[in-house]
């Protein structure tokens, strides 16, 4: 588990943006099971493709997409396990990897970004993938 101190910034980084953090299984499941609508959820991770990728991806995907998701949630790996835990429940048949995107609509996985498609790509690269999955989905 990591310290507090050394994440917080990296929740923020998200929550600034609009993502609402999902810290307990229970929060997962309310948030997921029978959901109606769009839901986006960033599993979080400390590494460096999560700073340097994933999350300023996400955020300029959301920032700049025609359609959204109606949902934005975060959990965060390393620190909020039971969280995290439930939240990939609900991203099989797809291994644990973070950080990683999931998509869901209706309660349906509909679209995962796996860590290995986010390494070696840039943030605006994950950005326009994500603005054209939720022009698809949204």
């Amino acid at each position: 588990m990591y310290p507090e101190q050394l994440v917080a910034p990296m929740r923020t980084d998200l929550t600034s943006a609009g993502f609402s953090e999902l810290k307990t299984s229970e929060e997962v499941d309310n948030c997921l099971k029978n959901q109606k609508g769009t839901t986006l959820l960033v599993i979080n991770s400390v590494c460096g493709c999560a700073a340097g990728a994933a999350r300023p991806g996400v955020k300029w995907a959301v920032a700049h997409a025609g359609k959204k998701p109606q949902q934005l949630t975060t959990v965060f790996a390393g620190v909020d396990k039971e969280a995290v835990s439930k939240a990939r429940e609900y991203t099989l048949p797809y291994p644990p990897s973070s950080p990683s995107i999931a998509l869901f609509k209706d309660g349906e996985l509909v679209h995962f970004v796996e860590r290995h498609h986010i390494e070696g790509r840039n943030a605006q690269m994950i950005g326009q993938h994500l603005v054209e999955v939720f022009e698809e989905f949204c």
